[in-house]
């Protein structure tokens, strides 16, 4: 009968790093292999081609990426635009204007808001609180909810299906790091809640399993007058997170989680300080992260470094495929002209397989599977006309 735990033997063969991402052999290409993120047992495989070096690549098993600004408006929460799924996570894509005044209850999961554009007022059991570009929002399963505003919004929903949002376990950094949970906003029984229209016809739309159930009320249901506990809806802003950064190694997105869920992490992609240290690699190395499928959402700048993947473009990398460093960033890996990255992303790692949404195909860069193809410039096994050939790809999305 197989024991449940992995083996802890390291071993090395051949010409290999003594410290990973730090001065690999020479003219080699690291790449790591790795089981539970990046927190599990990993090797470092170093190859004398780019691995993510492929001529040509067909099948489901591909990298994905799409632009999002392609949303219609909804002014319905439950009318957002599905975009990706499994079987504990569902994300969709809500852009609206105003709202239609109906009130919202998800008795199926938490929900976690990230506010990619707009602003307005968020009322709920707790009280109320206002929210701008940036903001996460924790809603607990089973709050009410509704929103105010009179600008465009942009929202990446995403629903932790029947289990709870937490915060992570920061180790050895200690429990203020990253953010400090004293940065946590609550919602307030402040004069904007007690002021909201109390009479009139009110609507609540209850989803559970996946169902809708209309619930109808002659008064405004948040009428709290107090609360006491310690679960209620939460408030942070991308910008309050703090990244670890070191000058002689290139930290993980593992040290970005920002928030946890069953069988999945929500990670913060900040801004971050390029190390330093000469022999230490500069940008993200090649990686198989094969425990994981890798959603990354464009906020700020560039965070992919493509030219063509900015702010409201999405991406996802599945399990079992290597990815890393776009080929033109390659000439970058020891030797960064960026001294500190401008970008903001949210990062979703997925231990359950993520689905694409047929629906997401409307806005689809078609030629983005293939944006790694130019790295057989640097790949000395491959035809030599190939390797002249290969010149950075311009993809853009499906007409």
């Amino acid at each position: 009968m197989a024991h449940s735990l992995r083996f802890h033997l390291p071993h090395g063969e051949g010409e290999f790093s003594r410290q990973a991402h730090v001065a690999p052999p020479h003219s080699t290409f690291e790449r790591e292999l790795g089981a539970e993120g990046f927190e599990g047992p990993a090797t470092m495989m170093y190859h004398r081609n780019p691995p993510t070096a492929w001529s040509g690549i067909n099948g489901p098993l591909r990298p994905r990426a799409f632009d999002l600004k392609t949303t219609r408006p909804s002014r319905a929460r439950v009318d957002a635009r599905p975009v990706m799924h499994s079987d504990v996570m569902k994300m969709r894509y809500w852009v609206f204007s105003e709202t239609d005044g109906r009130l919202f209850r998800n008795s199926d999961g938490d929900d976690l808001i990230f506010v990619h554009h707009g602003e307005g007022d968020f009322f709920c059991d707790y009280g109320h609180l206002t929210y701008r570009s940036g903001d996460y929002i924790v809603i607990p399963r089973g709050t009410m909810w509704r929103i105010e505003t009179k600008v465009p919004n942009e929202f990446l929903l995403v629903e932790a299906t029947d289990c709870a949002y937490a915060m992570p376990d920061r180790g050895l950094l200690g429990p203020h790091a990253l953010f400090d949970p004293g940065m946590l906003d609550r919602p307030k029984l402040d004069s904007a809640f007690t002021n909201q229209t109390r009479g009139g016809a009110w609507r609540l739309i209850v989803k559970r399993h996946e169902q809708l159930t209309t619930i109808d009320y002659a008064f405004n249901p948040l009428d709290a007058v107090g609360w006491q506990g310690n679960r209620s809806v939460l408030r942070l802003n991308i910008t309050d997170f703090r990244p670890v950064n070191a000058d002689g190694y290139h930290v993980p997105p593992s040290a970005t989680v920002t928030f946890t869920a069953n069988r999945f992490l929500v990670c913060t992609l900040p801004p971050t300080v390029t190390a330093t240290d000469p022999p230490a690699m500069k940008i993200p190395f090649w990686h198989n992260n094969d425990d994981y499928d890798e959603v990354v959402f464009m906020h700020r700048g560039f965070p992919g470094g493509h030219q063509d993947l900015g702010e409201g473009t999405m991406t996802l990398a599945p399990s079992g495929l290597t990815h890393g460093v776009y080929p033109q960033h390659m000439e970058y890996m020891f030797n960064s002209p960026v001294v500190k990255s401008n970008h903001y992303a949210v990062l979703i790692d997925s231990r359950a397989a993520v689905h694409v949404d047929p629906g997401l195909a409307d806005g689809e860069f078609g030629e983005y599977a293939n944006a790694w193809r130019d790295a057989l410039a640097y790949a000395p096994d491959a035809p030599q006309p190939e390797r002249q050939a290969a010149k950075v790809i311009a993809f853009k999305p499906a007409e």
